[in-house]
């Protein structure tokens, strides 16, 4: 929705995207299945003596942490805003992904300490046919939960980073049962720790995306997907607008993205129709849901041209 401000007062009702909008029962599923499915995991990690296995459980677990904490973001984000906080609580899902992002990382240099570790010191045996019976549910439950994100997560860094951990972790699953049955075949136990180091850097490669992206939007970096510069071609080609500054573009939320600009038009205009005209322009070819756009006469009269030109 635009805004038009030329001294004049509008009262407006604006309909933002809902965030994690029809994906509530895919929380439920799948924290449910992936708790049950730790237990076991852990369990039988511990009678089979795998680290690889139990390193998986570790990765599932956080896991499990990283949708509840996912969720309670989206709950929180459609909290309607209030006098003081003016947008809401959508920034909540950018802060959750961070932070599933950061404490993944520090997990998983722990799991890769102690597979360095056991790889340095004795060898131990695994019991190789529980391993794999318990990796083939993890493929199963891992597959089947981020086939539930799945619609959700082009559209969502916290979604896109639920199905891309789950759909990670049925690949790591699958490797997990490619290890016991080498060690099963040729005894060698040190194939565990190395399986676990891969799990580790496999892991850390999808994750540090997903660390890099939700950081970007965290300092209000314009959204991956939108170009500012088409952005700004985009708003200096409307009619009657001669030139354009103070362009703005950040995210409100994972799903949500705004923008401010001023737009110079010595000739006048810029109506009502004219901004909401390039509102949904700007939402049908960029993204964009919030867009504020200010009307000017001449460039010169705005204090923040000045402001710019002395930094």
């Amino acid at each position: 929705m635009a805004h038009r401000h030329d001294g004049h007062h509008h009262d407006h009702h604006h309909d933002h995207p809902v965030p994690g909008a029809g994906h509530d029962r895919a929380f439920q599923i799948g924290i449910g299945l992936n708790v049950a499915f730790v237990v076991i995991e852990v369990a039988a990690g511990f009678l089979a003596d795998s680290l690889a296995l139990l390193a998986d459980a570790g990765h599932n677990l956080a896991d499990v942490a990283g949708l509840l904490l996912a969720w309670a973001a989206i709950l929180l984000a459609r909290r309607r805003p209030t006098g003081r906080l003016t947008y809401g609580l959508g920034r909540g899902t950018i802060l959750a992904a961070l932070t599933n992002a950061a404490l993944l990382l520090a997990g998983l240099g722990a799991i890769a300490w102690e597979a360095v570790r056991r790889l340095l010191g004795e060898p131990m045996t695994v019991e190789t046919g529980l391993v794999m019976a318990v990796a083939a549910a993890g493929v199963l439950v891992n597959g089947a939960t981020a086939l539930l994100f799945r619609s959700g997560a082009k559209g969502d860094l916290n979604l896109r980073g639920a199905f891309l951990h789950m759909a990670a972790d049925a690949g790591i699953s699958a490797g997990v049962i490619l290890a016991a049955g080498l060690i099963a075949l040729t005894g060698w136990g040190w194939i565990d720790p190395i399986t676990s180091l891969a799990i580790v850097a496999i892991i850390a490669i999808g994750t540090w995306g997903l660390f890099r992206d939700s950081l970007d939007l965290a300092l209000d970096a314009v959204p991956a997907g939108i170009d500012r510069a088409e952005v700004e071609s985009f708003l200096e080609s409307r009619p009657g607008v001669s030139a354009l500054h103070d362009l703005h573009i950040w995210p409100l939320s994972t799903s949500t993205v705004a923008l401010t600009a001023h737009l110079v038009m010595p000739e006048g205009g810029g109506g009502d129709g004219f901004l909401l005209g390039i509102a949904a322009e700007l939402k049908a070819h960029f993204g964009i849901d919030h867009a504020t756009l200010q009307v000017e006469h001449d460039s010169h009269d705005c204090p923040l041209v000045s402001v710019h030109a002395r930094a």
